[in-house]
């Protein structure tokens, strides 16, 4: 945790109980993002690869016989 954090009252006159109470909530609210942050680092992107998404537009096994060469083409590959 970053413990030089310039934090400073703009407008009002906290005590000191108000102003450490603020000061630990930021400190919280930043710890919480640096963890977030890191595990985010860690995680594999979900993302997937071209290479597997259209493998249902590719031709079929050709089976061997006669005209089968012309039927084993998926529509949308011709």
């Amino acid at each position: 945790m970053n413990e030089n954090l310039d934090i400073r009252v703009e407008r009002g006159e906290p005590n000191s109980e108000e102003l450490a109470a603020a000061i630990a909530v930021i400190q919280s609210m930043l710890a919480t993002a640096q963890a977030e942050a890191a595990e985010a680092a860690t995680r594999k992107p979900n993302a997937r690869s071209s290479w597997n998404r259209n493998h249902g537009l590719l031709r079929a096994p050709i089976q061997a016989g006669q005209g089968q060469w012309g039927a084993a083409i998926t529509a949308g590959l011709n």
